[in-house]
C-alpha cells in the first residue's frame, strides 16, 4: 500500500524532515503590495522578516489555489493508492477548502483524505509526521488518515508572543482579543482550541514566558512522543530552549523549526512556541 502525504507551508516542517518522510509541501502566498511570493519558495525567512520589520508595506497572505493542489496531487498520484493531505485550521484559512476542490479537479484521481489539524505551525507538522511515519510503514489510506485525525486530540501548543499587534492586524486573533490593550511590557501566552487562538495567561517578562514553556513540557513528562520548538526570529533562544527541554524529553524526539513567511506575517518577530504530541 502506497500512501502519499501532503501538507502546506504553514506546517513549518524543516526541509530535511519533509525529505526524510517524503512529505509534499504546498506553499501559501505572502504579498507585499503587488509583489506576491510563494512561502519559502520565492522568499526566504530572513528576507521576509527583514522586509516585515523594515519595509513600509505590511504583508497580506493568501491560500493556495485549488489548481495548486490539483497539480500537486497529480504529480504524486502515479503509483499511489491514496493521498492524505494535512492542513492548518480551517477556522484560520481557506487552505482546506482549496485542497478539497483540488482533489475534485485531479486528472489522475486517487482517493484523497483531507485532515484538518485544527492547529498551525509544527503542531500541524506533528500531525503530518504521524501520518508520514505510518505511510512509510505501509499502512493503508484509511488507517493513516484515522491516525492523523486521532493525533489531533493529543497535540498541545503554547505560543509566546512578543506582541499581539501583528496577529490582530491580520484578523486571526480569535478569543485572544481580550488581551489587546494590556500593558505594553506584558507578554501574552496563547493556545489554540477548537481551531482558534485562546488566551492562556500573561507574563511580565520574556524570561517568565520561557519558563512557562519549560514547565509545560516538564509537567507532561514521559508521555511526550514528539516535540518541536519553533521560533520566528530568535534562533539562539530557541536552541537554548531545546537544550533545556532535552532534560525531560529525549533529544531524538525534539525538532527545531522556524516560522515561515505566511505565519510570520500574522505572528511577527519574537514568536517562540512549544508543541508536542503525547501517547
Amino acid at each position: 500500500m502506497v500512501v502519499k502525504i501532503v501538507t502546506d507551508s504553514t506546517a513549518d516542517i524543516p526541509a530535511e524532515l519533509a525529505a526524510q518522510f517524503d512529505i509534499t509541501t504546498i506553499p501559501l502566498y505572502v504579498q507585499f503590495g503587488v509583489d506576491s511570493f510563494r512561502d519559502r519558495v520565492d522568499i526566504t525567512e530572513d528576507d521576509f522578516y527583514s522586509r516585515l520589520q523594515n519595509g513600509p508595506v505590511h504583508p497580506t497572505t493568501a491560500q493556495p489555489s485549488p489548481q495548486d493542489f490539483a497539480d500537486a496531487f497529480d504529480r504524486i498520484a502515479e503509483g499511489a493508492d491514496g493521498i492524505v493531505s494535512v492542513h492548518l485550521s480551517e477556522k484560520m484559512s481557506g487552505t482546506i477548502s482549496s485542497a478539497r476542490q483540488g482533489a475534485k479537479m485531479m486528472k489522475n484521481p486517487v482517493p484523497v483524505e483531507i485532515v484538518d489539524s485544527t492547529f498551525i505551525s509544527m503542531a500541524t507538522g506533528l500531525v503530518t509526521l504521524t501520518a508520514a511515519r505510518l505511510a512509510q510503514a505501509g499502512y493503508d489510506l484509511q488507517s493513516v488518515a484515522a491516525a492523523a485525525r486521532d493525533s489531533v486530540t493529543k497535540i498541545t501548543l503554547l505560543v509566546l508572543f512578543d506582541t499581539l499587534t501583528y496577529i490582530a492586524r491580520g484578523g486571526r486573533i480569535g478569543r485572544a482579543k481580550a488581551l489587546m490593550g494590556s500593558v505594553l511590557n506584558v507578554k501574552p501566552l496563547l493556545d489554540i482550541q477548537g481551531g482558534e487562538f485562546v488566551p492562556v495567561s500573561q507574563v511580565r517578562s520574556r524570561n517568565k514566558g520561557v519558563e512557562r514553556l519549560v514547565d509545560l513540557v516538564k509537567n507532561a513528562g514521559h508521555s511526550i512522543v514528539d516535540l518541536s520548538v519553533v521560533h520566528s526570529t530568535t534562533p539562539d533562544e530557541a536552541k537554548a530552549l531545546v537544550k533545556r527541554l532535552a532534560e525531560f524529553v529525549p533529544m531524538d524526539k525534539i525538532h527545531l523549526a522556524r516560522i515561515g513567511p505566511v505565519l510570520g506575517a500574522h505572528g511577527g518577530p519574537g514568536v517562540l512556541a512549544v508543541t508536542f504530541r503525547t501517547d
